[in-house]
């Protein structure tokens, strides 16, 4: 018995196991030619061969999971199915998996629970209900078996999808007892294993969408095709909050293969066409003049100095306060202050927004790489202007997402265009440029950090002023008034997933809300990328200035953390931390909670000439539960990348309203040449469940930049890397 998690029995009366969280992702995998009306109504019905509504068991004791979350590369699919397999016990080289659709679970009073990707809480916050579908699946099936052979079901065990009869030793296949087990009631209750007798989960099992992607065979929202289907491209005014004033499109209109050229909203014009090229060149002939409003006055200056007032200002939203923070800085004879910035920041996932929508005025389907199925659902109806039993998403895979793909304006043009050409599907297909001009944004944020040391050179008190945008704000907009956004806290958090966990007596961190017309959303990582950064860069300039040692300066902070501090020990004696470095070369340390893990990293740089080069990071995790110890150390690898190409080159400014960096070759991304070795640590010490796609992306530009202090005595404080100094 592991003594972090006892033997459970736990409650799944239909009512609590069929009620989930809000919000989510989902999908068919199988549309991608299908004729229209091929998914229609969905009911109850729809699986007549399931033992539930997690498992499918085929006569040939093949198993089928349906998985509700989406999966964007972070491998969520795996580990989920990785779940339902453990407590079904099934035999792991038989499973396969398909995704259900937002409409089929809203009809069957949502068995699947949340269907929303983000927030590293695919795995950590559906675990639960997840194996319980496994579990009560399993049951069916020794239900089943016992049945047939008129004996105690207490006495029949299942492993590798076989069913024993312990006293006499028959055996069956789940294959065989399946269609019996399907017409028995489901238990009202299951004991789920303990986590020391797991099997599959904990192992590093294959991806089960490994071989399809190295193949070519799995299918992108981009690659979907339909019968008559047309495609269109999509202009908006780039000015965010600009209206559409006057439109000349005679030029576009005879072009080759064009449809038709069309309003969207009061801000875009969309051209329809035969192919996607034809609709593409077409819209670059479409003469539009836009009224940008005093929106159009905007530029990357008036943004910072507004940012520079919220710093300065006497009123904020308190995420976190202990002790007597202000009063004991006030009281200081020498403070210690530094200010850092952060700037816009796009999602830039490779594959281009797009969605395919089909509208009538009786119903209205959609084809959309989505990380938030039901949302996208709730988006198509009203877009539609239909009821949402009339309407359904079936979720394609995602060509990346980073939380971009949790916003569905591309998705409501779509329906706009779509309800305009009645029976005709569309498919919608953003350009990079629109992607860059368009879209939802990284916040914008400076901090201003303050701090009073000790005797002893630790920070009796420490504030943490953020003056930006809040991404909860912009969604709370028609709410009225400003709210205070605890997500802007992440890193800073009195408690909880995003956890403060340095000990220091007087602590303060607030929020001066300063909002622009640039839409904010949730960026994967979302506030840890630069709070971490503020914070960890910030503990190192207290440490020099202690003349301290950065690892031991934080180990007198965390003697009430001890898992915090235990990563941290653990990346820094990997990296070989105090050894002796080249000249021009240094290590540096950063440390956070976030999304509910521990996770830290040990970076060695050097600077020769002014140039940067990064050696190797050591990184070290602890999320509790490990379901995939391969899975994790790739996500950490992938974070790291993720992380320091922000840190080191993405930044998006503004003239004149609107965006400056329209592509690619303006804003730039870490090349794989570029990518330092990483070597990660895994370290689950039970308990809790944390998530893994995003805590380490945190660490990576503290790391990294606190090391090139070490190598050069050069601090960064304003990102991204490239527009600063080294030497």
């Amino acid at each position: 018995m592991n003594p972090n998690q006892p033997e459970q029995t736990v409650d799944v009366s239909r009512r609590r196991f069929l009620v989930g969280s809000v919000a989510g992702v989902t999908g068919l995998t199988v549309g991608l030619s299908l004729p229209l009306g091929a998914s229609q109504e969905p009911g109850v019905d729809a699986f007549e061969d399931e033992i539930n509504a997690w498992v499918i068991v085929n006569e040939d004791d093949s198993v089928i999971v349906r998985v509700a979350r989406s999966e964007m590369g972070q491998g969520t699919l795996t580990g989920l199915v990785q779940m339902v397999a453990e407590e079904l016990a099934c035999d792991w080289d038989k499973v396969t998996w398909e995704f259900p659709t937002p409409g089929q679970s809203l009809a069957r009073d949502r068995p699947w629970g949340s269907f929303s990707t983000g927030g590293s809480r695919g795995i950590r916050d559906s675990h639960q209900y997840v194996r319980e579908g496994g579990a009560i699946a399993r049951e069916l099936l020794l239900a089943a078996a016992a049945q047939a052979w008129s004996v105690a079901i207490k006495d029949c065990v299942a492993k590798d999808s076989v069913i024993t009869h312990l006293p006499t030793g028959n055996s069956t296949t789940f294959g065989a007892v399946a269609t019996l087990a399907a017409t028995l009631k489901a238990p009202s209750d299951v004991t789920l294993k303990d986590p020391a007798d797991w099997t599959v989960i904990g192992q590093s099992v294959p991806r089960l969408d490994t071989a399809e992607k190295v193949t070519g065979a799995l299918r992108y929202g981009a690659d979907l095709t339909l019968p008559g289907m047309l495609h269109a491209a999509i202009h908006a005014c780039p000015v965010h909050g600009g209206k559409r004033r006057g439109v000349d499109a005679s030029a576009a209109k005879s072009m080759p293969g064009v449809r038709h050229v069309l309003s969207v909203a009061d801000d875009a014009v969309a051209v329809v066409a035969d192919s996607w090229w034809q609709a593409k060149q077409a819209l670059a002939k479409v003469n539009i003049e836009w009224d940008t409003g005093t929106n159009g006055q905007v530029n990357s200056r008036t943004i910072a100095a507004m940012l520079r007032e919220g710093l300065e200002a006497t009123d904020a939203f308190v995420g976190n306060s202990r002790g007597q923070t202000l009063e004991t800085l006030a009281d200081a004879k020498e403070l210690v202050t530094a200010e850092y910035s952060y700037p816009f920041q796009n999602h830039a996932p490779m594959e281009p927004m797009n969605a395919t929508v089909v509208w009538t005025d009786q119903s209205c389907e959609a084809w959309v790489p989505t990380q938030n199925g039901e949302a996208a659902l709730e988006a198509l109806a009203d877009a539609a202007g239909l009821f949402r039993d009339k309407c359904e998403v079936h979720k394609l895979m995602l060509g990346g997402g980073f939380g971009r793909r949790a916003n569905h304006d591309f998705l409501i043009q779509a329906t706009q265009i779509a309800k305009q050409l009645p029976g005709v599907p569309v498919k919608l297909l953003w350009s990079r440029e629109e992607d860059q001009l368009r879209g939802v944004y990284h916040p914008i944020t400076q901090s201003r950090m303050t701090a009073k040391l000790n005797d002893d050179g630790l920070p009796e008190a420490m504030h943490i002023r953020i003056s930006g945008q809040s991404i909860l704000h912009a969604l709370r907009a028609p709410l009225g008034e400003p709210q205070i956004d605890q997500a802007v806290f992440q890193a800073l958090a009195p408690e909880g997933e995003h956890a403060f966990v340095y000990g220091i007596d007087h602590f303060l961190a607030d929020h001066a809300m300063r909002n622009t017309h640039l839409r904010p959303w949730f960026l994967r990582g979302v506030n840890i990328n630069q709070n971490v950064f503020y914070l960890e860069s910030f503990l190192d300039e207290l440490a020099a200035k202690a003349v301290t040692d950065p690892l031991e300066y934080r180990r007198k902070l965390l003697t009430q953390a001890p898992k915090a501090l235990a990563v941290l020990e653990r990346a820094a004696a990997n990296a070989g931390w105090g050894r002796p470095l080249a000249p021009g070369s240094g290590l540096g340390l950063a440390l956070c909670k976030a999304f509910g893990s521990y996770v830290a990293a040990c970076a060695e740089v050097s600077v020769i000439d002014g140039e940067l080069h990064m050696k190797k990071i050591w990184a070290a995790t602890d999320p509790g539960y490990a379901v995939n110890p391969q899975q994790i150390e790739a996500q950490v690898s992938g974070s790291f990348m993720y992380g320091l190409s922000a840190a080191l080159y993405s930044e998006l400014t503004v003239e004149n309203g609107r965006v400056e960096q329209e592509n690619f070759n303006s804003y730039p991304s870490m090349k794989i040449a570029q990518m330092p070795d990483v070597e990660t640590d895994v370290m689950p010490s039970g308990g809790f469940w944390g998530g893994v796609g995003e805590p380490t992306i945190a660490v990576a530009a503290p790391a990294v930049l606190n090391a090139v202090y070490a190598a050069t005595g050069v601090r960064i404080r304003h990102l991204p890397v490239k527009n600063q100094p080294l030497a």
